[in-house]
């Protein structure tokens, strides 16, 4: 490692500074070069405890992130993310090195910066809200149970709600109704409700996309839903994320519709695009944009795992993946059994189809688990599920945000599930690809 300080901050560096690395740091002192002894590099470390402490990556800022907290000692090892970074993988000697390593002890919870991308300076900025302005497009079924979610569960999150639809009349209802949900006899302060000019719609600290323009009606059951959403859904989609660019946008950009990790990416390409069509990482970080469709994932893991007896997924389970094709429920990530997770899988990916066939569109349960309990989590900090761009693909996993940046959590695991995982970010990225701005 590699030891700079500046007047308030300590750089710590896998590799060290480049020139133009030194020049965007403003030329901090060195301290040291690398030290042999790890306890003195844990006792220097410990020594600047009043600084603001930093990693510092200068890595190509394509696909890779632009800051977050560090958990997995992969990150720090290789010059790009790979899957690799979802979980700890014990069978590489360098993370096994890594991991009996005191500095990396030391580190955990530390934010991560790559200055190479083009608005590292933000990343150096927290700004803690105790409450946060939260604005909605798109009030169609899945919005408006949202809506409802956020304004219910929110009040000690959320001071206020902005909503947006061309329908005026909607609007108007929603301002009206969703502002008289109120208790008798109480001091809680729920979120305010207000219509939002087009001009108002990136003021805010989380911005969601529930808009959809195409859902399969009863009876599409023929090809998967979500991607059948895909193409529609993704040139709305575009418009808002262009919009957020030109607004300077620093707050989370939530993806709702579906396909939900399609559609981050997709977010991610066109908001960092330049007006001749270059990208230029001056738009969104790829970590503010995050997936919500992975909660209602976990939570048909959970009914399925109570009527199929698979109890231990309460306590031990997890999910992975998307909000469909690729999924990956595991019924525990201390004691894995292969073929009982694929059996909880199939009954979590094809619940959705169970409530079409008795002819109702399943959309109040992902509303609720995906949308309203999982944003305020989000919000607040706690851990609950999402996607988080690793290389470049938005993969649905247990996160959370904290003021050190994205963290998630990262696990030794079996080796057949992590041959799973390693499948869907490889289905995944194939997707990946076919999305990019025509």
């Amino acid at each position: 490692m590699f030891y700079y300080k500046s007047e308030k901050s300590l750089f710590i560096c896998p590799k060290k500074l480049s020139k133009e690395g030194l020049r965007k740091l403003e030329n901090p002192t060195i301290i040291t070069t690398n030290l042999d002894s790890t306890n003195h590099q844990v006792e220097l470390l410990e020594s600047y405890h009043k600084y603001n402490k930093y990693i510092i990556l200068e890595i190509n800022p394509y696909n890779n992130k632009r800051s977050y907290s560090l958990s997995n000692p992969n990150t720090l090892l290789f010059d790009k993310e790979s899957e690799g970074d979802i979980y700890i993988d014990n069978e590489i000697e360098e993370v096994k090195e890594m991991l009996k390593n005191n500095i990396f002890k030391s580190l955990l919870g530390i934010k991560v910066v790559n200055i190479s991308h083009s608005n590292y300076k933000d990343a150096f900025s927290t700004v803690i809200k105790l409450k946060k302005r939260v604005n909605i497009v798109g009030l169609g079924d899945v919005g408006l149970n949202l809506l409802i979610g956020l304004r219910l569960l929110g009040y000690d999150t959320i001071s206020d709600i902005g909503i947006y639809s061309r329908n005026e009349n909607t609007l108007s209802r929603l301002e009206m109704e969703i502002n008289q949900i109120y208790p008798a006899f109480t001091n809680s302060e729920y979120p305010d409700i207000h219509i939002l000019s087009p001009e108002q719609l990136f003021d805010c600290d989380m911005f969601i996309f529930a808009a959809s323009k195409y859902v399969p009606a009863i009876g599409d059951e023929k090809i998967d839903v979500r991607l059948a959403q895909l193409d529609a859904n993704r040139d709305i989609i575009s418009f808002y994320a262009k919009e957020a660019r030109k607004n300077e946008f620093k707050g989370i950009f939530a993806v709702v519709s579906d396909p939900v990790d399609h559609l981050c990416r997709a977010v991610y390409e066109y908001s960092n695009l330049d007006e001749n069509g270059d990208f230029d990482m001056r738009g969104i970080a790829p970590e503010n944009i995050k997936g919500f469709g992975l909660g209602v994932m976990n939570a048909r893991a959970i009914y399925y795992s109570k009527k199929s007896k698979a109890l231990e997924y309460l306590d031990e389970g997890r999910s992975f993946g998307p909000h469909g094709e690729g999924l990956i429920i595991a019924n525990s990530v201390l004691n894995y059994d292969d073929e009982k997770s694929n059996i909880l899988t199939k009954m979590t990916r094809e619940a959705n189809l169970k409530v079409r066939e008795i002819g109702f569109k399943p959309y109040i349960a992902p509303a609720y688990s995906s949308g309203s309990l999982s944003i305020i989590s989000c919000l607040n900090g706690d851990w609950h599920y999402s996607s988080v761009m690793i290389g470049g693909v938005y993969f649905g996993m247990k996160n959370r945000i904290t003021p050190c940046g994205q963290e998630w959590e990262s696990l030794s695991l079996d080796t057949l599930l992590k041959e799973r995982i390693n499948s869907t970010y490889k289905y995944l990225q194939k997707d990946t690809i076919k999305i990019k701005p025509k």
